[in-house]
């Protein structure tokens, strides 16, 4: 996709105003969230990584363009614990209530892959030369 220069803009703060939102939800959603499924074994380990994840994308907002990788990472990671959870609901592996959390990884992943995927002008330039 080609943008114009306001397009770019636009589109770098809405990754900005994202990548802050999606942590601070995260963040605010961790302890009640872990105290929730106190009992499951794989709730800490899911945690520590996504608590990593949100402190780096965090991080990350001061400059998006440099961290695309990382922001397309977080997109796709979210998409894959989506489409897993969405696998274990068929054979009732988890509950249905849990079925929030597919659409909400889903929605995520979808907008960070496609914000982070656009190249910047200079990356786009280089690329063109090579």
């Amino acid at each position: 996709m080609i943008l114009g220069l306001e397009g770019l803009s636009f589109q770098r703060s809405v990754l900005k105003i994202l990548l802050v939102v999606v942590g601070l939800l995260f963040i605010a959603g961790v302890i009640p969230l872990t105290v929730f499924f106190l009992g499951e074994p794989a709730v800490p380990m899911i945690m520590s990584i996504y608590v990593t994840l949100v402190i780096f994308l965090l991080l990350a907002v001061s400059d998006p363009a440099a961290n695309r990788g990382l922001n397309a990472f977080a997109g796709w990671a979210n998409l894959a614990h989506a489409a897993i959870m969405a696998m274990q609901a068929y054979p009732n592996v988890i509950e249905c209530r849990e079925l929030t959390g597919v659409g909400s990884f889903a929605i995520v992943g979808i907008v960070l892959v496609a914000l982070a995927s656009a190249k910047q002008p200079a990356e786009r330039a280089s690329a063109q030369r090579a």
